[in-house]
């Protein structure tokens, strides 16, 4: 056994996993791979070449964009070389198990390498920059982006904004309008950061904690950067996420996660990867929503009705239960915070 790939061969047994048992190699051609890894908790592993393997570490909040937030990073094991495109499924029992896939691959420059700091220049894919990484106790490291952001207009997801309302009033009749069920339950932004999903309620309180099945859609989102806007249902009724709003402990909280499960609807998206889209029309912002492909046990897109047919579609609605719909105007706008008669709200 290689003294550089020993630990690594010690947490694994390669008759269960399909990861590669590798050995060390003497070409060095400076190659990364960031992998984006849900094991028990999603993070994204980091590996650079050197020396004849991978150095490793893995970032539970993902690369930074932003020079002014360090991420830590948690030196691991070194890793073989056959580890540079890896991916597939550690089956469970495993060390690791979990899915994981390439997220990102490139070259780097070295400017800097010691035992306890490494400066490199990422030439990725999707990360390109420079980036320091220095340990600061034990296994625990930090990773610094040392450049501006390639992109200079992106800022950070805003943490202080309030849903847009729809009026009340009849149905439009004129052209231009989606249709979308009036859903009923806890209206919240949902904020997914790599490795860090939030959600508020309409007056800015964070509900997070208590809908721990609806953070999950993290691990859907991955490294997507959004804020969206949508509600919290659930089979049991409004009583039942009033019930869990006030619920004290976390175990009363898994316990009602697991009997009473929560569903979050996003039917909007304001916020994407550093930039607001509140003024780019519906529709714009609708297909970006659709486009994250987003469906799981716990969340969900609607369907959106646009074009022709109106009346069949409220009729629809009407003869399944549905109590009231929403209008949406195709062209307009999200303020938010306001209520707008863009969006109409009109009894069934």
């Amino acid at each position: 056994m290689n003294p550089k790939l020993e630990e690594y061969q010690a947490k694994r047994d390669f008759k269960a996993t399909p990861e590669p048992a590798g050995a060390v190699e003497d070409a060095d051609q400076h190659r990364f791979v960031i992998q984006q890894h849900s094991a028990t908790r999603l993070h994204w592993d980091l590996r650079l070449e050197h020396d004849g393997v991978l150095v490793s570490w893995a970032l539970p909040r993902g690369v930074p964009w932003n020079p002014k937030e360090n991420h830590l990073a948690v030196h691991t094991e070194d890793h073989p070389m056959q580890y540079l495109d890896f991916h597939g499924e550690i089956p469970e029992g495993s060390y690791g198990a979990g899915t994981m896939f390439v997220w990102d691959t490139g070259t780097y420059d070295i400017e800097e390498w010691e035992d306890r700091k490494a400066v490199v220049v990422l030439h990725g894919q999707k990360v390109r920059g420079k980036y320091a990484l220095f340990a600061t106790r034990g296994r625990d490291w930090m990773i610094h982006r040392m450049d501006p952001p390639e992109d200079p207009t992106r800022r950070p997801p805003p943490r202080d904004l309030r849903p847009m309302w729809a009026t009340k009033g009849p149905r439009p009749k004129t052209k231009g309008w989606a249709l979308e069920v009036e859903w009923t339950g806890v209206r919240a932004l949902l904020v997914n950061e790599p490795g860090l999903t939030t959600m508020t309620d309409a007056d800015g309180t964070d509900i997070s904690a208590a809908f721990p099945e609806i953070r999950r859609i993290g691990r859907a989102l991955g490294a997507e950067e959004v804020i969206l806007d949508g509600v919290i249902t659930s089979s049991a009724g409004r009583e039942a996420l009033d019930r869990r709003l006030a619920a004290k402990s976390d175990s009363t909280v898994r316990r009602m996660a697991r009997d009473q499960p929560a569903v979050y609807v996003a039917f909007d998206l304001i916020w994407h990867e550093g930039h607001e889209c509140w003024d780019d029309e519906w529709r714009a912002r609708r297909a970006r929503l659709d486009a994250l492909d987003l469906g799981g046990d716990h969340w969900k897109v609607p369907t959106a009705h646009v074009g022709d047919g109106a009346a069949a579609i409220v009729e629809a609605a009407r003869s399944t239960g549905v109590e009231a719909l929403v209008a949406k105007r195709v062209r307009s706008r999200y303020t938010p915070g306001v209520e707008s008669d863009d969006w109409v709200e009109f009894e069934l």
